[in-house]
């Protein structure tokens, strides 16, 4: 019920579904985007849908479009015009001159070999090992910019799986800002966007769990607001495999989209809803029956035995 949400949240409540335009929307994402949907609407906030389509060297064409389309046939209705990181890059550029100026970051000569050679595992992959921490070797050019990290803990509180904390210096490592091809990097881009577009409230997959404390770390060197977070189980195939478009998962079918709905609903944790005659009813329904505390509190989610995925493509 609506009068249970608590009114801090409720308060200027601004979320967003930030998908990459990689290749057509599959179930996995979908999932993500419903929540993200359903949490926005049922607090009265404002949804947001930003394509994070900075790295164009993974860019689909004509995928950006699909996908807004698909979220439009299952009846989410963005409230400001779609963003585009492409558009972006002189923010990141500031921002990456902030942390410069403050003394943060580094330059890289390293190489995928070297850390791979040379660093150790840590949390969320290799941690870099400091090569270039005080300064590049000779003859070495400079490859990547990383973030120049300390041992500290950082903790937040994620709507769905508690209490977390990461030491970012130890787990995770000295890490990039600026690519060796010149992209800047996904976290450093999301926080400065996500300050940009006011977002309060972050509902997306959970393989980004581990990446919070690191935007927390940046949002606390540049000064901005910290979101709070939702991470919702990313969905996997029988054989434990995320769905996810490098695995070629099976588009969603924007032409019936009610049994579809129906089924993500179930398996997000909701309470079930009857039969409805469309989409615009179906929302009507869902969003007062919305409770975020229902989402199974697991990184992944396994699609039941009974729903085949013929029943979404």
């Amino acid at each position: 019920m609506l009068g249970s949400i608590s009114p801090s949240i409720r308060a200027a409540y601004r979320g967003r579904f930030a998908p990459s335009p990689t290749g057509a929307l599959h179930l996995g994402s979908l999932l993500t985007a419903i929540a993200s949907y359903a949490d926005a609407r049922a607090h009265g906030g404002t949804w947001l849908v930003r394509i994070e389509d900075l790295d164009h060297t993974r860019t689909v064409p004509g995928a950006a479009a699909a996908l807004l389309d698909t979220l439009h046939r299952f009846g989410m209705r963005w409230d400001e015009p779609v963003r585009y990181q492409h558009d972006r890059t002189s923010a990141y550029q500031t921002a990456l001159a902030q942390l410069t100026a403050a003394g943060l970051t580094y330059p890289c000569g390293c190489s995928r070999t070297d850390l791979a050679r040379n660093g150790r595992a840590g949390v969320d992959g290799t941690i870099y090992p400091g090569t270039c921490r005080y300064g590049l070797a000779a003859n070495r050019p400079l490859r990547t910019v990383r973030l120049r990290t300390t041992a500290a803990s950082l903790a937040f509180t994620d709507r769905i799986h508690g209490h977390h904390t990461q030491n970012i210096a130890e787990d995770v490592g000295d890490f990039v800002l600026r690519r060796a091809d010149g992209i800047h990097a996904y976290q450093l881009a999301v926080v400065v966007d996500d300050a940009w577009q006011q977002i309060t409230q972050v509902v997306r997959g959970a393989d980004l769990l581990l990446s919070t404390p690191r935007q927390l770390l940046l949002q606390q060197h540049l000064g901005l607001a910290q979101p709070r977070y939702a991470h919702i189980p990313l969905l996997v195939d029988h054989n434990g495999h995320k769905l996810s478009k490098a695995q070629a998962a099976a588009p969603v079918d924007p032409q019936h989209p009610l049994p579809t709905l129906h089924h993500i609903w179930a398996l997000l944790g909701q309470e079930p809803l009857p039969p409805v005659p469309s989409v615009t009813e179906f929302w009507a329904r869902a969003t007062s029956r919305w409770h975020c505390a229902r989402v199974p509190a697991h990184l992944t989610l396994q699609i039941p035995t009974a729903i085949s995925l013929c029943s979404f493509n």
